[in-house]
């Protein structure tokens, strides 16, 4: 006898509940239910993922040349008790206010999940050239700031039904941020991993946590860190770029291993490349958001003879708005210099929380990074964060809905 399946199911024989299902709902007494935050689950899911945290700059400290770690705890006046508990390699995304614009980004936290319960986040941050918001904060935050900031997100998480032993971790400049709360994570017994972390500068001036890592390498065994300098030669130290063979070099020979990859875009563009020789499952390769797309004409797909300015009409929460934009920027950034309040988070096209529909125009979506679904496809919808217009363009854009 062949084993009952959902295929077999007679689906009328259920309307006979109906009338069942309303005697039982009329007899039960009118007893007001209690409230939803009252469940033991939403008190937890809300503790967990709040809709938005408020926080306050408590320390400020040099890491590395042009590199600050801010040390921020609950804002309990605005309203957040507690910090939200993460994993090792999430990141919160920040809201800030420069000039008419309400713009967001995405940082990984630094800090270990056990400092979280502590009571503290850690954000690492580096001054980049064209970091509008980076050099925003490097310049403005001090001791007592107030931030606004969502709960922990990302997916650049360790997970023992999908990763190997052994981690071995590629971080270049400011993407060591990941890795210092990973590696705090495994000295802690937190995460059941193996790390070795070949990390890039371009001197060891440049390396960020070293001195820390270092006595993590004497504490545990289960952290190892390889200095891979670009621009200088060190003792103890790979000089370079990280290459197949390098990973071959210190990646255990006999067994599966992982990659975790954190960095700027040119570095996953020259890393890819080198893991591909590898042979390694894909499963086995995990990426972090490397934050705002640069350079789309630069990419061999981009449409030929379409760069230029354009305008880009925006639909969003009842208004209409019709605003520059260029094919060297994406539609949000385009949006966030108008000062429109666009939904953002990731900024890499993964999340889907900018998901907006796609009325009329064309758009360049680079395939590395095109995190939409089939049905995004078939339908017309796309991610802000990551398209680029290559006519004048019309979106509908849902509003922001938490931070």
């Amino acid at each position: 006898m062949s084993k009952p399946n959902i295929k077999s199911l007679d689906m009328m024989k259920f309307t006979a509940m109906v009338p069942t299902r309303e005697e039982k709902i009329a007899a039960a007494p009118a007893k007001k239910l209690p409230e939803l935050k009252s469940y033991k689950a939403n008190e937890l899911a809300a503790a967990l993922h709040p809709t938005v945290q408020h926080l306050v700059v408590a320390e400020v400290i040099d890491a590395a040349p042009d590199v600050k770690t801010f040390v921020l705890k609950a804002d309990a006046e605005a309203g957040t008790k507690s910090l939200a508990y993460f994993s090792a390699g999430q990141y919160l995304s920040l809201s800030l206010k420069i000039g008419e614009s309400t713009i967001t980004r995405p940082y990984s936290l630094s800090s270990s999940p056990q400092e979280a319960l502590e009571g503290k986040y850690m954000l690492t941050i580096k001054r980049a050239g064209e970091g509008l918001v980076s050099n925003f904060i490097l310049d403005n935050w001090k001791v007592g700031e107030k931030v606004t900031a969502s709960a922990p997100l990302g997916v650049f998480t360790y997970e023992l039904l999908r990763d190997a032993g052994t981690v071995i971790g590629l971080a270049g400049g400011s993407g060591i941020t990941p890795f210092r709360s990973l590696a705090k994570a495994i000295a802690d017994g937190d995460e059941d991993a193996k790390l070795i972390l070949l990390y890039g500068s371009r001197t060891l001036e440049d390396a960020v946590f070293q001195a820390e890592f270092k006595e993590l390498e004497k504490s545990c065994d289960k952290f190892k860190l390889v200095n891979v300098l670009s621009d200088a030669e060190a003792e103890g130290c790979e000089h370079g770029f990280i290459t197949a063979d390098l990973i071959k070099k210190y990646a255990p020979a006999d067994e599966d291993y992982s990659i975790f990859m954190c960095g700027p875009q040119a570095m996953y563009n020259f890393a890819d490349k080198e893991i591909a020789t590898l042979g390694i499952r894909r499963k086995f390769v995990r990426h972090e958001l490397f934050g705002e797309y640069r350079n789309p004409e630069k990419d061999a797909d981009f449409p030929k003879g379409k760069e230029g300015k354009y305008t880009l009409s925006v639909k969003m929460a009842g208004k209409e708005f019709t605003i520059p934009c260029t094919s060297e920027e994406s539609l949000l950034v385009a949006m966030e210099r108008a000062g429109i309040a666009a939904p953002a988070q990731c900024r890499s096209g993964i999340c889907g929380y900018c998901h907006s529909q796609l009325l009329k125009g064309d758009v360049y979506v680079p395939k590395s990074v095109d995190g939409r679904r089939l049905a995004d496809l078939q339908f017309g919808y796309i991610h802000p964060c990551i398209t680029f217009p290559v006519s004048d363009v019309s979106i509908d854009v849902p509003p922001a809905r938490t931070v």
